[in-house]
């Protein structure tokens, strides 16, 4: 059966509630946060981009037309640049619909409006195939338990069954590393479609694994955490001592230091710290509870 995007009893929201201009600050509420409710498409545009100027309206006038079933993020790729590079946008537009905070769907260039109104009628309607999307979580659960072999299995089968199935993919690039199995892990994220190696699942990995690769050039964390007792406005050895904390899996105890370097001098190293923050909650994924607490109390420090 067609989805009406038209049909319904339902009461059409206020547009301002509906459609949003969003920045980097705003990112997490109205999209990571707004997303585990009803589902986020965030539109990258920029003043510049000729065929921006067609999409967005489209968009905008098909998200009204949903009635509340979903709703809309405006991002300006030039006023929000870290953000676009840590979303990985390449080009404008470039569209990406979240749900349960992570994206789900998305695409890059104009698209004829019949396309438009079927991408938000598949999002409206919670579109997707729920077996694959039970096996997924189910397999996500076996990972964060610890059961990794079991998870690995299971990701497997998901990818048997849908071959472009991102968050998959993701997944089993996760449990390849749990495995000690990085190398292998390389050679898969080097053969992956760009489609599919730019999902945020998947970038978290990438991501994870060069985290990885640069902790290595730090130097023991005993050592580095004895010279920042000895001076703590050492920044370079706290920045490195944080490189080695995630490696060891001590992710909170990395992010404090991290910004406790953005309190004590933000503009250290070119921004580095706070751009370092970014990478951290990029691996560990956005909508994981950390990441949104990470946000938040940077927020508070360049804000307040």
């Amino acid at each position: 059966m067609e989805f009406l995007l038209n049909d319904g009893p339902a009461q059409s929201a206020p547009a301002g509630d509906l459609i949003k201009d969003g920045d980097t600050a705003s990112f997490m509420q109205d999209v990571i946060e707004m997303s585990m409710t009803v589902p986020v498409i965030v539109d990258f545009w920029a003043t510049w981009c000729g065929p921006c100027k067609t999409l967005g309206p489209l968009l905008e006038k098909h998200v009204k037309a949903a009635k509340g079933a979903v709703r809309m993020v405006k991002i300006d790729v030039d006023r929000n640049q870290d953000l676009a590079a840590q979303m990985r946008v390449q080009s404008v537009p470039s569209v990406y619909a979240f749900s349960q905070g992570r994206p789900v769907d998305g695409f890059t260039g104009a698209q004829p409006e019949s396309q438009i109104k079927a991408f938000i009628a598949r999002l409206a309607q919670g579109g997707g195939d729920s077996g694959l999307d039970e096996a997924l979580a189910q397999a996500a659960q076996l990972l964060a338990a610890g059961d990794v072999a079991s998870a690995h299995g299971l990701y497997q089968h998901i990818l048997r069954e849908d071959n472009a199935n991102a968050p998959a993919f993701g997944g089993l690039l996760r449990c390849m590393v749990a495995l000690g199995q990085a190398d292998q892990a390389q050679a898969l994220l080097a053969r992956l479609p760009a489609e599919i190696a730019k999902h945020a699942d998947v970038a978290a990995v990438r991501t994870s694994l060069e985290l990885a690769a640069q902790a290595s050039q730090s130097g023991p964390a005993e050592d580095l955490a004895a010279a920042v007792a000895a001076d703590a406005g050492n920044h370079q050895a706290r920045y490195d001592l944080a490189l080695a904390l995630f490696a060891a899996g001590q992710r909170e105890q990395a992010i404090d230091h991290l910004l406790e370097i953005v309190r004590r001098d933000r503009a250290w190293n070119e921004d580095g710290a706070r751009k370092q923050l970014l990478r951290l909650m990029e691996a560990i994924g956005y909508s994981d509870p950390l990441s949104v607490a990470t946000r938040k109390r940077l927020s508070s420090l360049l804000f307040s």
